[in-house]
């Protein structure tokens, strides 16, 4: 299994690098893009997920390699993967899967608001493609083809909100900062169609959490790590 996973995650891996650095050999001198400007990169969710991705994959494959020359019970071994499935379950999964539908959501209504017409002369068609497309299918044939424990819900969806409190800060520091927001979307709501947007989001990615943990448990079961059933076997 470790062999296999390596494969998988090398070849995923190496998709993301390559993903992100052609996204930043895009021109910086184009002022419409924005990557020049106050928070660069970074004030976008599409490349923040970029980071994510690659950064959990290198995490993934880094734990198979651990995997094949140490044993599972390694103790730094266990920690490591613990980390990867917290990871996939509150960030890889969720994030990946409101990018792609919500981008492709706005963009089908009205592309201006999320990825203006202006932009097909800088990001060629199959690099849209790789940061709001594959991104889904991707994370899919990690869910389905490895197996993550998925942490507490409660746990899970604490994290998953923190780090959405913190983007959605940003991305109004950003524009208190320098009078930019990060999408165009963002510049046509008032303060009411703001709140009602980012609560829809907030709720939006919540449900593909329990999406992601729901269809874990239907591809490998909802059994638990064998230390909590000893554990839960000796207290009775």
């Amino acid at each position: 299994m470790a062999a296999l996973g390596i494969v998988l995650h090398l070849g995923l891996l190496a998709w993301n690098v390559f993903a992100i650095c052609q996204n930043l050999l895009v021109s910086r001198s184009d002022p419409f893009l924005g990557h020049s400007s106050y928070g660069g990169r970074w004030k976008f969710l599409t490349f923040l997920n970029q980071v994510i991705q690659t950064t959990f994959f290198g995490v993934c494959l880094l734990c198979d390699l651990l995997q094949l020359c140490l044993s599972n019970r390694n103790r730094f071994c266990s920690f490591l993967t613990r980390v990867k499935d917290c990871v996939f379950a509150a960030l890889a999964f969720p994030i990946g899967a409101f990018v792609f539908t919500s981008f492709w959501s706005i963009y089908a209504y009205n592309r201006e608001l999320v990825y203006p017409k202006e932009m097909d002369k800088v990001f060629a068609q199959w690099l849209n493609h790789a940061m709001h497309t594959l991104v889904f299918p991707v994370i899919l044939i990690e869910l389905f083809a490895c197996p993550h424990q998925y942490p507490s819900k409660k746990n899970g969806l604490a994290f998953l909100a923190v780090f959405g409190i913190s983007y959605v800060s940003w991305v109004h520091w950003v524009h208190y900062a320098s009078d930019i927001w990060a999408y165009p979307i963002l510049a046509k709501l008032d303060a009411v169609g703001k709140l009602v947007f980012f609560a829809a989001s907030f709720l939006i990615v919540f449900t593909f959490y329990l999406l992601g943990e729901w269809l874990t448990r239907l591809r490998w079961g909802s059994g638990r790590p064998a230390g909590k059933k000893k554990r839960k076997n000796k207290s009775n």
